[in-house]
């Protein structure tokens, strides 16, 4: 999974994980799968109907349509999914950080002659694999790429907290607290810290002091961190 970032009109940057390779690849199983029970079901109404041969033919280029044009609708009027994609949390976006329209969506469909048809996907992947930032053909002519959008996970974002083996905890009366409230409580606390914003950790140890009825005379900086360690402490425990 590749990382690359997005520049939008307004100068910001956005960070972005290109969608891997064997994800994009199940959900053009998938899809394909979909567009196959769709045509089987298609063809036995068509049966069932027991309609003339001739009116059948007609009939049958009618009802193919939404087969046929399944990835330039479904990611049109999906922003950029399909139900592959949206199963596999991946998504269609602009390298430049605009939203695809509906001439990016068509350019990447008829491009698919090329990279999935003709090539039975060789020529898909190779492009993927040498291009960079998960482009095939048809997202180098659109000017477009595949995302994931599954949100990479880091100890440091996540309530744990390494702890010494012989780590004494002081207050108890943490446990009080929910885990989604600690989170919030720790991650107020790492961003105060960071930008230096003495004010915001007072009020958190004053909160935490209330809720939890604990009387100390630590600095608001120290009995915080000691407060969301006790938690991880004494929930690790369970």
């Amino acid at each position: 999974m590749e990382q690359f970032q997005i520049e939008t009109a307004q100068n910001v940057s956005i960070d972005q994980n290109t969608a891997h390779l064997g994800d994009r690849m199940l959900a053009y199983i998938i899809d394909s799968f979909v567009i196959l029970v769709y045509t089987i079901l298609m063809i036995w109404l068509l049966l069932a109907l027991d309609v003339d041969f001739a009116d059948m033919w007609a009939l049958y280029l009618l009802l193919s349509l939404p087969a046929f044009l399944y990835y330039v609708l479904l990611e049109t009027l999906t922003d950029g999914k399909t139900v592959g994609k949206n199963l596999m949390h991946i998504r269609v976006v602009k390298l430049d950080g605009s939203k695809p329209n509906f001439a990016s969506y068509f350019v990447r469909w008829i491009l698919r002659i090329i990279d999935v048809s003709l090539s039975s996907g060789g020529v898909a992947v190779l492009t993927i694999l040498i291009r960079g930032k998960g482009q095939r053909v048809g997202d180098i002519a659109a000017g477009t790429t595949v995302i994931s959008e599954r949100k990479k996970i880091f100890l440091k974002d996540t309530l744990l907290r390494e702890l010494p083996q012989d780590y004494v905890p002081k207050f108890p009366q943490v446990t009080v607290f929910k885990d989604r409230e600690m989170q919030t409580i720790k991650e107020l606390y790492d961003t105060a810290r960071i930008n230096g914003d003495h004010q915001i950790i007072v009020s958190l140890s004053d909160k935490i002091k209330e809720v939890a009825e604990i009387v100390t005379d630590l600095k608001p900086m120290e009995f915080v961190d000691i407060a969301i360690k006790d938690y991880n402490y004494y929930t690790q425990q369970l």
